[in-house]
């Protein structure tokens, strides 16, 4: 892979996985387009923990509150304590992130299996464009306000990690539709974006987990085009998710419908063709 592939697949990946356009469709349209037959695991890996990085880096006092809250509770357990799990937002935030990310693991372990299929086909890119599109369309009649919306609970946060889940298929989006069935479960917009971008953190610690353990069989080789990838993809990253979250305060979330409809017809069209 030459190094300006990798700086254009980089970037791809860095808007795309937030922006609610689908990071797979995107990249999978972008190696067919550089031709690039046999996907890079260690490339891939690299580029995913890029956009991570950009997660980690706006919720960063989310986390460290849940990692302080989850090893004080574990403190009081062992000397038998109580825990106020009531009164714990962060605790409660950090079980319900556990909590969706159950039905994530086992769907996109049941579906790693056509991943050969998943991840080559251009219709299959195309139709699931046109479908997050829709969801997106769907979703501008569910806004709500923190005074109106419900509050997460472990049977929303299971809802939500199934959503996760489907969205391993190219085409549809992680985040878009995360954030679309929260806001179908009656969460409001700003809950519904945060915690969608929380349940992404141990979806991709774990895919690349699975990853870098296949690619130990291969051997890693970092080269240039990796640095680059990586690089690109947590500016790029950091600058979407930024804008996704302004958008989704302000009630534009389901603008990016057309965009995707456009190019899931555009694919389908020149596949066929």
């Amino acid at each position: 892979m030459e190094i300006y592939q990798a700086v254009i697949l980089g970037v791809l990946q860095g808007l795309t996985e937030f922006l609610p356009v689908s990071s797979s469709g995107h990249l999978v349209l972008g190696q067919l387009f550089f031709g690039i037959t046999e996907s890079s695991l260690a490339f891939n890996i690299s580029v995913h923990m890029g956009t991570l990085g950009a997660v980690v880096l706006v919720y960063f006092a989310d986390i460290r509150g849940m990692v302080v809250s989850v090893l004080s509770s574990m403190g009081k357990m062992i000397k038998r304590q109580p825990v106020a799990i009531k009164s714990d937002a962060h605790l409660k935030l950090a079980l319900f992130i556990a909590a969706g990310s159950v039905p994530t693991a086992l769907i996109g372990m049941g579906l790693k299996k056509f991943e050969a299929i998943l991840f080559t086909s251009g219709l299959l890119v195309g139709a699931m464009l046109i479908v997050t599109g829709t969801i997106l369309w769907i979703s501008r009649g569910f806004y709500r306000s923190e005074k109106t919306g419900a509050f997460l609970d472990v049977k929303r946060s299971l809802i939500i990690g199934v959503s996760q889940g489907l969205a391993v298929i190219p085409g549809i989006s992680r985040a878009g539709t995360t954030i679309a069935c929260g806001m179908f479960c009656g969460l409001d917009r700003q809950t519904a974006a945060k915690f969608s971008f929380l349940l992404s953190i141990p979806a991709i610690l774990g895919a690349q987990l699975i990853s870098i353990l296949e690619s130990l069989k291969q051997g890693i080789q970092f080269d240039a085009a990796m640095v680059y990838g990586t690089l690109v993809a947590f500016v790029s990253g950091l600058m979407a998710l930024k804008l996704l979250i302004k958008l989704v305060h302000a009630g534009k979330f389901h603008l990016f419908a057309p965009y995707c409809w456009a190019l899931g017809v555009l694919v389908l069209v020149l596949t066929i063709v």
